[in-house]
């Protein structure tokens, strides 16, 4: 059981179809009209999955597919749409987070990986202490250099059981030649007795830690082909995660921690069966994916035909 959330310590933020008709659908659509046919109800529960294939970050073993949390978090990377990011908000509701939780453990996933903001805190609470969830959490921390311990003592202390720099912080540090915040942040997250990461999109931080022996228990760092039509633009609109996926490559192939690769499908872009394989057969010892409710079984199938087929790669897993 979870320790309970301490919020005050947190600083203030008709359809029908044919049988015929229906084999040219995708699995969403194929679900979307499966729920319709059934109409009012619940169904019954399906029986719980054999766990994914897991690797280990420090002592803690997490399987090498995770839940991510920007959708459920209301944060879309929808490219020039305005109202995506208010339709995730609408959809997910409380309930319909907990649900979509709920059938990522039900599908063997053991890890979700989340923000931190009340609305994750309240979530958290209410899966782990009122619905009896077991997955475990890594947190998605944002330090400043006005305060670089409250965000991770906060996770921390509601049960995280791992924390990671965000990508984005990690990108404005490495810029601003303050490679020095990264570690002090990494060496707060280890002193608090749980794994310390550091996320990036850009290639530059990578190197940057492992020049200054920074030595974080696991990076989280972008990874795809970049061969959607939309990461075409040399522009970096909302579009381009993995600006330089050749050179990730083989740079990681030199470094010795655990790496979970994150924007594995451009946001989308990349259907799973390619963009899994990709990331996977090039490195990455882990995918954190964000999944609609309907989305989860594929994925997991798809992760586990995947692992189990004959990946060919490049850098020995490190996890």
């Amino acid at each position: 059981m979870s320790p309970k959330m301490d919020r005050r310590r947190f600083m203030k933020g008709s359809v029908a179809a044919s049988t015929g008709a229906a084999l040219g659908f995708r699995f969403e659509e194929k679900a979307l009209l499966a729920q319709a046919a059934e109409g009012p109800g619940e169904s019954p529960a399906p029986a719980q999955a054999e766990k994914l294939p897991t690797g280990k970050i420090g002592n803690l073993e997490f399987t090498r597919l995770i839940c991510g949390g920007n959708l459920i978090s209301g944060h879309a990377h929808s490219r020039d749409l305005i109202y995506v990011s208010s339709l995730l908000r609408n959809y997910f509701t409380d309930d319909k987070v907990i649900e979509t939780l709920k059938l990522c453990e039900n599908q063997g996933i053991d890890t979700m990986l989340l923000r931190l903001d009340q609305h994750v805190l309240r979530i958290v609470d209410r899966f782990w202490n009122q619905e009896g969830g077991k997955l475990k959490w890594i947190c998605q921390v944002k330090p400043s250099e006005q305060d670089m311990t409250t965000a991770i003592d906060v996770c921390v202390d509601n049960g995280a059981v791992a924390a990671y720099i965000q990508g984005e912080v990690g990108d404005r540090f490495w810029r601003s030649n303050r490679v020095d915040l990264i570690a002090k942040a990494t060496e707060h997250i280890k002193s608090k007795g749980v794994a310390a990461g550091i996320g990036a999109h850009s290639l530059g931080v990578i190197q940057a830690c492992e020049k200054e022996g920074l030595a974080p228990d696991f990076y989280m760092k972008t990874l795809n082909s970049k061969s959607y039509w939309s990461a075409g633009p040399k522009e970096r609109h909302d579009s381009v995660w993995e600006e330089t996926p050749e050179e990730t490559i083989e740079f990681m192939k030199t470094v010795k921690a655990p790496w979970i690769g994150f924007k594995v499908l451009g946001a989308g872009a990349i259907q799973p069966r390619e963009g899994f394989k990709y990331a996977f057969e090039n490195g990455a010892d882990f995918l954190c994916v964000g999944m609609f409710d309907f989305q989860v079984e594929e994925d997991v199938q798809i992760a586990r035909e995947t692992l189990s087929g004959d990946l060919q790669r490049t850098r020995p897993w490190c996890a």
